[in-house]
């Protein structure tokens, strides 16, 4: 019991910083979009990622060299840059049109989640090295029991983000709030972006 909780904790306080893919689940939530399968899906893959990390931490500890992480991470910030822009699309084709909070597709909600889940560098970081490298001395049993607190965590934590956000939408139905929002959104992704390039600079450089 106490490796399960020691899981939980463990696994809530790498979850709680907020990044892109925690911003995401909360836009997602205060529209009304899908809430459930986003959250279905970030859970799952952490679940996935924490005991594969468990179980398998030698292995992706010599397959996730520098230079894989050097690839996510650009692929990243392509992603964000492409996120940006869109956003920013949307906010410039608005502007002056009638209040509109505009939804993605089935499809379109899939795979930016997908995106915000698997192409983010610190996913692993997180789940497959920290997790892995953390709990490598468990014994098998000891093993589960923490992969399942730090999956709980997890699935608390995506699925409580998700819903409170949907519970707030209901004070935000306006345009001003929801400008606000996405100039925020853009903000963070921004800087978010600025800090991935950050890290690829640093890896060119000391190459």
């Amino acid at each position: 019991m106490s490796l399960l909780f020691l899981g939980f904790i463990t696994g809530l306080s790498l979850i709680l910083p907020l990044g892109a893919q925690n911003i995401f689940v909360i836009e997602q939530g205060l529209k009304k979009n899908y809430i459930f399968l986003v959250c279905l899906i970030c859970t799952i893959s952490d679940l996935i990622l924490i005991f594969l990390g468990i179980f398998i931490f030698e292995y992706f500890q010599n397959f996730l060299t520098l230079k894989v992480n050097f690839f996510l991470n650009l692929l990243l910030l392509l992603f964000l840059l492409s996120y940006i822009w869109i956003k920013i699309k949307k906010e410039i084709y608005y502007k002056n049109i009638l209040f509109k909070k505009e939804n993605n597709t089935l499809s379109e909600t899939v795979l930016k989640t997908l995106g915000f889940t698997y192409l983010n560098p610190h996913v692993y970081s997180d789940t497959v090295f920290f997790l892995g490298n953390f709990s490598k001395n468990f014994l098998f049993n000891q093993k589960i029991y923490f992969g399942l607190g730090a999956s709980f965590a997890s699935i608390l934590f995506f699925f409580a983000i998700g819903y409170l956000s949907k519970h707030l939408s209901h004070h935000l139905q306006n345009a001003k709030a929801w400008k606000l929002i996405n100039i925020f959104i853009i903000i963070f992704m921004v800087s978010l972006s600025f800090f991935v390039l950050s890290n690829l600079i640093n890896f060119y450089i000391s190459s």
